[in-house]
């Protein structure tokens, strides 16, 4: 949903007050080596909860680590061209959605259209020669991810219960807990924070983030708490050697951000979001004793044999050494970043997050905070599993709505003519409605993102065709409607009703198709390479003899103004 400027200007307005009362000051935070950090996280942070890379279900790393480099290698994650105050930004990060058939998911004016996972069982859809709409590779990555969102399902509420506990060793081997002494280290929150595309500040910058305002603090029915079905992942990849100009965390001196602070966008008021991150790994290194190594132990050796012992002093110094080599450690990884939102003074949380870690954000986490990702040294995957908002964003739902649309419409086959049934202002104002959802939320989201989808998956391809027919029928059903408006003999005051109903949604539809030709021409999009540069579909020429109107509405617009002029 995109923000009002009400929204947007109240949130300019908290930023500048919070950066006035800091003055040249930095907020605290704490990170794992840092005393009263668990203590921080248990009372200001009990929302987030870690699930360690050691107790996920044997054999699930090896399948779904396969899977993100098999998205990768066959070209499906994708820098995405999105709409930031005004402007088109590319994202930092390259990701693709994989989900539920016909879902979708929306961030920064950019609607994502879902690689179906192909759950256990199903066979999933095929083209008229029977063809599967992905590769076998391709099916066999989706299908793990599935099976890790249903394994996030089911374990989401455990953690949930358990949230707020602190886990001891025995804990974290049965992996039923909430963040514990084991979790500090890796938190959940980064992951999540590089996927969501959010639009706190700094992402609205960069582009690098993904969502809007804050989400709505409704509370869901008592049933949505125990029933957690996430619909979609957000996968993304992220590398922090092809990232220029990341900036610097600028509240509390973290480092350098590869997503900005932000809320979550687009997702069931209090639901979970649950994530799996995977840090690639590093160039290979002698994991052999380093000369240094083996003078340390030769002298270990020396002191054992003369008979001495290791002084206080010298377990005090190792001991800082030890800390200052995991402050150092930490730095490197990839981290989330916590902060409760628009508060300068509860401290921040910035936390490591290991490969193979999974973590969950529940209850109103994502409500009353904000979190950032900070990067790391080695490039990184996330798969963020999330319940999206799916009433206006399924395929279904816009199947639905292009069947109200059509009901209006009447063919006559012997006279091969078409008329509308009913003019009232309502049904009218209800159809044309939909005609600009159809347009500008689907076809022109689709087109876009280029022929991206087309390329990997076909699923999408046969539904898209068909949504552009019905839109064509919409196309005529506006030009019977100027017809009538036209018509001198329609009853006078009917006709003003029906020219007003017409003149906003042809006013309408002629800036946004206008804003999507600039964005399709935007110096971004023509550095794009053919096959993902945006398409300007549905377009045609002005005298295009199968289409009922034309696509500049200009001289249209200016009839239909006159005419309401002269009704007056």
């Amino acid at each position: 949903m995109k923000r009002s400027d009400d929204s947007e200007r109240e949130k300019r307005r908290k930023r500048r007050r919070l950066l006035q009362e800091l003055g040249e000051q930095r907020i605290p935070y704490l990170s794992p080596t840092d005393p009263g950090f668990q203590d921080l996280w248990d009372s200001s942070y009990a929302g987030l909860a870690l699930r360690q890379s050691g107790t996920l279900p044997e054999g699930l790393h090896e399948k779904v680590q396969s899977a993100l480099l098999t998205l990768q290698r066959h070209g499906c994650l994708l820098r995405d061209l999105v709409r930031v105050r005004d402007r088109d930004v590319f994202t930092a990060v390259s990701r693709a959605l994989v989900g539920q058939p016909g879902y979708t998911y929306r961030y920064l004016d950019t609607r994502l259209f879902t690689i179906p996972w192909h759950c256990e069982g199903e066979e999933g859809q095929k083209d008229e020669k029977g063809k599967p709409c992905c590769d076998s590779d391709l099916r066999d990555a989706c299908k793990a991810l599935w099976e890790l969102n249903q394994f996030f399902c089911s374990d989401v509420k455990q953690q949930t219960n358990a949230r707020g506990v602190k886990r001891t060793r025995s804990d974290t081997e049965n992996s039923e807990d909430a963040p514990g002494e084991g979790m500090c280290e890796e938190e959940s929150v980064k992951d999540r924070l590089v996927e969501e595309k959010t639009i706190e500040e700094e992402e609205e910058d960069s582009g690098q983030g993904c969502s809007h305002s804050s989400p709505p603090s409704s509370t869901p029915p008592a049933a949505q708490a125990s029933l957690v079905q996430f619909n979609v992942t957000l996968i993304n990849y992220m590398n922090p050697a092809a990232m220029t100009q990341l900036k610097e965390e600028p509240y509390y001196g973290m480092g350098k951000m590869a997503v900005g602070w932000h809320h979550d966008e687009n997702l069931v008021p209090l639901s979970p979001v649950a994530v799996y991150s995977y840090s690639c790994p590093a160039e290979p290194k002698n994991e052999g004793v380093t000369e240094k190594d083996g003078e340390g132990k030769s002298k270990e050796k020396e002191r054992e044999a003369k008979g001495e012992g290791t002084s206080t002093e010298e377990v005090k110094k190792e001991g800082e050494a030890s800390v200052k080599e995991d402050v150092e450690k930490e730095k490197t990884c990839w981290r989330v970043g916590l902060k409760v939102a628009w508060d300068i003074h509860t401290p921040g949380l910035a936390l490591p997050l290991q490969s193979g870690d999974c973590y969950y954000m529940t209850d109103d986490l994502n409500r009353t905070h904000q979190h950032c990702v900070l990067a790391g040294d080695t490039a990184r995957f996330s798969s963020t599993h999330r319940v999206a908002q799916c009433c206006t964003g399924t395929l279904d739902y816009i199947q639905k709505r292009c069947s109200e649309a059509l009901e209006n419409l009447h063919s006559d086959p012997e006279k091969n003519a078409k008329s509308l049934i009913s003019l009232l202002p309502s049904i009218l104002q209800r159809i044309e409605d939909i005609h600009n959802e159809v347009e500008f939320e689907w076809l022109r989201q689709y087109w876009f993102q280029g022929r991206r989808y087309a390329r990997f998956c076909s699923w999408w391809t046969k539904p898209m065709e068909q949504m552009e027919k019905d839109w064509k029928e919409m196309e005529r059903m506006t030009q019977l409607l100027l017809v009538v408006v036209e018509d001198e003999a329609t009853a006078q005051e009917n006709r003003r009703e029906m020219a007003d109903v017409l003149l906003n949604a042809l006013t309408d539809r002629q800036q946004h198709r206008q804003t999507w030709r600039d964005r399709c021409q935007s110096s971004l999009a023509q550095t794009l390479p053919p096959e993902e540069a945006p398409v300007d579909r549905p377009y045609w020429s002005n005298d295009d003899p199968d289409m009922p109107l034309p696509f500049d509405l200009s001289d249209i617009i200016n009839r239909v103004e006159s005419l309401l002029w002269r009704c007056v």
